[in-house]
């Protein structure tokens, strides 16, 4: 499975207080949960609910992830989590991630393509990998549990190549 990422596709957060620690920053833990909105808003851009993939009995459980910290943000912040595909087989998936500060008129949705300089200042970056499974947590192939997926991504990335 080798890295051939694909666009950059960006949702926008504001930072609420209950994600903060003492020391008035974002508690770590927070990041993991936005690269997860990160995924799942992906996967809605490309015109496929999350919800519509366990429906077909699959699971997507994380089998690796890295994180790394730049910079800590704070209450009220306004970020945009960039998630975008790193590489897709038939039985992985991985995603890679950036986490920026961001002002308006910068905060919104959208899409960046590879190579495009992403706004605002980089916080956090990692990634995650994932292992197609069903709900009895035996792997699967989604080329053959939802061909129609598999082709959509697979295409994203030699579009993106």
């Amino acid at each position: 499975m080798t890295e051939r990422y694909s666009r950059w596709h960006a949702h926008p957060l504001r930072v609420r207080y209950q994600e903060t620690d003492q020391m008035a920053v974002v508690f770590h833990t927070n990041y993991l949960n936005w690269f997860e909105i990160g995924r799942t808003e992906l996967i809605r851009s490309l015109g496929i609910e999350y919800k519509a993939i366990e429906r077909e009995g699959l699971l997507l459980p994380v089998i690796d992830l890295d994180c790394a910290f730049e910079a800590p943000a704070r209450y009220d912040d306004t970020v945009l989590v960039f998630t975008r595909v790193a590489s897709c087989s038939k039985i992985r998936i991985s995603f890679q991630n950036e986490v920026r500060r961001v002002e308006a008129p910068e905060w919104k949705s959208g899409t960046w393509e590879p190579g495009d300089e992403l706004p605002g200042e980089r916080l956090v970056y990692g990634g995650t990998r994932h292992a197609w499974v069903t709900k009895e947590m035996q792997p699967a192939r989604l080329d053959k549990r939802m061909p129609a997926l598999y082709d959509l991504l697979i295409n994203l990335l030699k579009q993106d190549a």
